[in-house]
């Protein structure tokens, strides 16, 4: 196959996931699918297609160039929107081509008026404005000049939507501070009402506000964690299942990553394993050498405490995890040869490693992990 390792990415789990929070946010409510970091280290041109056919027509990219690799492999027509860098000179290349993007600074929205004016259609943007995540945004007092020049110039701006993001709202330890920056944006909208104008949509919702602060569902979402089958922290699973009689997770994970066993051997009682001296057989053992490492996206901070699933059983990394092999034991697995299936993430007979199970164990989040698996490793679709 030519290569180490393969993901698997499940039709049949997306469209669950899917349904589920069209199901629970409303049929009025627009899904964006948030494919940022290579759509979460899932593949952005493995992802789109299969999230196509389950009736996905709006994704949401952090960059141009995520932008332009949606525009190459959709072949739907899908609304696309930048929610973070595109340089100024690409701005024309947004408007030419109907990709919408995020406005936070008044250079970029005058950059913006100026490509409009070059191209002679309207660049369709969506104004982001500061509520308290103190990042990007415009404050009230620069807002007041974009709306007025909005109003002036309605053939070179198409306001498409009214945005914000929230600082953590998967915690409840933020809790106070998204309640106030729910609030802020309301007040905004309310006087932007009042200057009779009106963005298309409204979207401040990301998959832990949509679940934990129904109001900010608005008119459309940006879902990303939770269309991939998983939460964004066992805070907001807890909120969810607290108001449900049975207390089952109705997702399921769209990925999976395997490898194969690529070689066996035996290593005797005090006997140092892999580099340095971090391992000590302390019986005679039994080894399997397993072709992903850190450059495959197996943290480092796996070494010694890993696990992966061999013949249905779950066992550990010994050693110190390296660029490219990681060595587990199979002592207890003395069958274990040459060629054997090896399951990173996912699962094998009745036993499952999940991408949480990582976390735990390397102190990476869902997030970090996902999206550092690199795009090399071959992306294949199950259904």
């Amino acid at each position: 196959m030519f290569s180490s390792s393969v993901i698997e990415i499940s039709k049949s789990a997306l469209k669950n996931n899917l349904e589920f929070l069209q199901d629970i946010l409303g049929k009025d409510v627009i899904i964006s699918s948030v494919i940022k970091g290579n759509a979460y280290g899932h593949g952005i041109e493995s992802f789109v297609p299969i999230a196509e056919e389950c009736g996905q027509s709006h994704f949401s990219v952090y960059s141009a160039d995520e932008a332009l690799r949606v525009k190459n492999i959709s072949s739907n027509g899908p609304t696309i929107m930048i929610m973070g860098m595109i340089d100024n000179p690409e701005l024309e290349w947004a408007i030419e081509n109907n990709v919408e993007f995020f406005v936070f600074e008044p250079d970029r929205f005058q950059a913006a008026i100026r490509a409009a004016g070059k191209i002679g259609r309207p660049a369709k943007i969506h104004i982001e404005v500061e509520t308290g995540m103190n990042r990007t945004g415009f404050n009230l007092k620069q807002l007041k000049s974009v709306i007025q020049e909005i109003k002036n110039k309605p053939d070179l701006v198409s306001f498409k939507g009214l945005c914000t993001h929230y600082a953590g709202a998967e915690s409840i330890a933020n809790y106070l501070r998204v309640v106030e920056q729910i609030k802020t944006f309301n007040r905004i909208y309310k006087w932007i009402t009042e200057q009779q104008i009106k963005p298309a949509l409204c979207h401040t919702a990301c998959s832990a506000a949509a679940i934990r602060y129904p109001k900010t569902r608005m008119n459309m979402v940006r879902i990303g964690i939770m269309q991939y089958g998983f939460w964004p922290s066992d805070e907001t699973l807890i909120h969810y299942l607290s108001k449900k009689e049975i207390k089952v997770d109705p997702l399921e994970r769209v990925i999976s990553w395997k490898s194969k066993v690529m070689s066996t051997k035996e290593v005797n009682t005090g006997e140092f394993i892999g580099y340095g001296t971090t391992y000590l057989a302390h019986k005679k053992m039994k080894i399997a050498a397993i072709p992903v490492g850190y450059a495959h996206g197996f943290s480092r901070s796996l070494s010694n405490q890993g696990r992966v699933l061999i013949r249905g059983k779950r066992v550990g990394v010994v050693g110190i995890v390296s660029m490219n092999l990681i060595t587990v034991d199979v002592t207890d697995v003395p069958e274990t040869q040459k060629g054997d299936e090896v399951v990173l993430i996912g699962k094998q007979g009745d036993l499952a490693i999940s991408v949480a199970s990582f976390s735990e164990l390397s102190n990476q989040l869902n997030y970090e992990l996902l999206t550092r698996l690199p795009n090399k490793i071959p992306r294949i679709i199950t259904s």
